[in-house]
């Protein structure tokens, strides 16, 4: 049976990391490092996240704003408010929270936040800073991703990683970050050919496609590292549960270390955003 990555524990121990640096921060300097957060419209699962990622940022002694404002808001109005925050000296860290309404410009607005301030890492600056191997404001969830697989190895130099997904959000900044820890990395994608030979190849699979339950024990070599990024809710016996993009207990019993969903990476991505957020505000002080 795998070990099990755990992300709540593993969360606690940066959300610990993060509520010091708020201490020292406000000690030192005076500053409240603050994350505000913008949600656009009625998504119910964008509701929760940004209950969740607030109710953690006042937990660790944060400063946390919150704007929500209509489904109808304009792209200007958007914008308007962004540069608003830009410019406020009391905000360290910006967070649109996506996805936004079909008719606003998702890439718009994420160009449009200051890059000091982007603590989801999504700002064209961050990524080539990242792609680029230089320091940078890092995607919180491939960060958490990082994160646990250190728990299970010590040193990731030379292990063959195979990343399931290429979005802009997950898949290619956790390409990036693989390369920077010395591994051999393979990215993947619905139109890769005999995906499941590749990831059978793999010491570490990460799955980030979206799919549910699609990497299943045949595509794993006994003892990878599998990190599940996927969350799908599905209906089972008349209730609604969540799911990752890997069949948990199948592949649990070829793995060598896997993630669960929920309680792996989802904990993990908040409190990387927060512990962004802290070196968001001590680098504005420098």
């Amino acid at each position: 049976m795998a070990q099990l990555i755990d992300g709540k524990q593993l969360s606690n121990q940066v959300l610990q990391k993060v509520a010091s640096e708020v201490d020292y921060l406000k000690g030192e300097y005076g500053v409240v490092p603050t994350l505000a957060v913008v949600l656009v419209g009625e998504d119910p699962a964008s509701q929760v996240y940004v209950r969740n990622k607030v109710k953690r940022a006042k937990e660790a002694g944060m400063g946390s704003i919150e704007y929500r404002l209509d489904t109808e808001t304009t792209q200007g109005d958007l914008n308007q408010l962004v540069a608003q925050l830009n410019n406020d000296p009391q905000v360290h860290g910006i967070l649109v929270q996506l996805p936004l309404p079909p008719h606003l410009d998702e890439d718009e607005v994420i160009a449009s936040i200051d890059p000091a301030k982007d603590v989801d890492g999504f700002h064209p600056l961050n990524v080539g800073a990242l792609a680029a191997g230089q320091a940078s404001l890092v995607p919180c969830t491939p960060q958490g991703c990082m994160i646990m697989l250190r728990q299970v190895h010590q040193d990731l130099s030379g292990k063959h990683a195979v990343v399931v997904g290429r979005s802009n959000i997950v898949g290619k900044p956790m390409m990036a970050l693989l390369l920077q820890a010395d591994c051999t990395v393979t990215m993947a994608h619905s139109r890769t050919r005999d995906i499941e030979s590749l990831c059978r190849n793999a010491d570490i699979v990460v799955a980030a496609a979206g799919r549910k339950e699609l990497v299943n024990a045949d595509w794993i070599k006994p003892g990878a590292t599998v990190i599940d990024v996927g969350i799908n809710a599905i209906e089972a016996d008349g209730k609604r549960k969540l799911v990752g993009d890997v069949a948990f207990a199948p592949v649990s019993e070829t793995a060598g270390a896997i993630s669960p969903v929920p309680g792996g990476v989802g904990p993990m991505t908040i409190a990387c955003l927060l512990l962004n957020t802290t070196r968001a505000a001590r680098r504005q002080l420098a």
